[in-house]
């Protein structure tokens, strides 16, 4: 992530960090012992003049301006790199979210879904709510992972020659996807614990029929511990860092895209939207994320319904009447009884 953050720095952090804290604040600003050591303001504040411009890869060169320099945080600074990231992972974990959700909601989110039986009154607004609710705490607990990356944890290269044998750079993305589909398979599984489920993952089964906005309409430590295998992968297997970015947008969209409800996927490997609806509507099936295979292995693979594939059948009378009779019946079996619409009710109310 020292790409994005080097990018962020040149068109925004440099001139936010130089006015919020300029440079004459490390000789000025007395700091308690615990944060700077032996009383000593730089311990925090990093001495400007000792920052020197590194290129965080050889594809490309931002000079830093004179704002670089005029920050009692530089650019190397641990505090304005953890606050730089989060409010990277923020803002612009928002702004994918509302792109890609609102993209698939346009052009592929079948609208007839909203006239399911399980369909919450306002649900898309409630997702964004709870979607918002939970950004800022995910970004919050990601943080540390992206300053360990920038700071050379990480395994993360830059140009082919830096590669580990040849053709890993090609290699890097089905290991990347087998790495953290077996990993999401056992924490998702993981949630659906009965100590677990209904303090953190529960939220997000609210949506029994989920629109594109509810991809990230979690509890943030559910949020969060989903996505800790892509953040973990490349402290364990090399990277290379434009492959990392990529696959950081692909993980995103990927979310949105098995809530779209556009059940084209039909196959036996692929986890696509048709196997999260089963997921959604029946709980226990279907926790993986991008293949089926752990599901397979772990007997808790469902087969969506033929019907799903059928543009007739899909949103017909009958075929509702079946999932609700079939959801309502585990939905007491895993949890007692349906309390998502008492919930749904219990929301209106608050914003009374």
């Amino acid at each position: 992530m020292d790409i994005v953050l080097e990018i962020w720095d040149t068109f925004i952090g440099d001139r936010l960090y130089s006015s919020l804290l300029p440079a004459s604040l490390s000789s000025t600003v007395s700091l308690p012992a615990a944060f700077n050591g032996a009383n000593n303001t730089l311990a925090l504040f990093g001495e400007p003049d000792s920052y020197v411009y590194e290129p965080a890869t050889h594809f490309f060169r931002l000079e830093p301006s004179k704002y670089a320099y005029m920050s009692a945080w530089p650019r190397d600074n641990i505090y304005r790199q953890s606050v730089s990231f989060f409010l990277i992972t923020w803002i612009f974990g928002i702004i994918v979210y509302f792109i890609c959700a609102s993209l698939s909601y346009m052009f592929i989110w079948d609208k007839t879904t909203v006239k399911h039986p399980k369909y919450l009154k306002n649900q898309i607004r409630k997702e964004i709510r709870q979607t918002m609710e939970s950004m800022p705490v995910m970004s919050l607990l990601t943080v540390p992972f992206f300053v360990a990356e920038v700071r050379g944890y990480a395994k993360l290269y830059d140009t082919v020659d830096q590669e580990p044998f040849p053709f890993y750079s090609i290699l890097q993305f089905p290991l990347f996807i087998a790495f953290t589909d077996f990993f999401i398979y056992w924490i998702h599984r993981g949630l659906h614990h009965p100590l677990v489920y209904k303090k953190l993952h529960k939220p997000h089964h609210k949506w029994i029929m989920p629109s594109p906005f509810a991809s990230h309409a979690f509890h943030p430590l559910d949020g969060w511990s989903q996505s800790v295998p892509y953040h973990v992968f490349p402290f364990v297997f090399p990277l290379q860092k434009f492959a990392y970015v990529i696959l950081f947008g692909f993980i995103n969209f990927w979310t949105v895209l098995i809530h779209d409800g556009e059940y084209v996927a039909n196959s036996p490997v692929i986890n696509g939207a048709a196997c999260h609806t089963m997921h959604h509507l029946y709980f226990n099936y279907n926790y993986g994320q991008f293949t089926t295979l752990w599901d397979r292995m772990g007997g808790s693979y469902r087969k969506p319904n033929e019907e799903l594939f059928r543009r007739e059948t899909k949103m017909g009378k009958e075929e509702w009447e079946r999932q609700t009779k079939e959801m309502e019946t585990i939905l007491k079996t895993v949890e007692g009884s349906d309390d998502r619409q008492y919930l749904a009710e219990g929301d209106e109310k608050k914003n009374l």
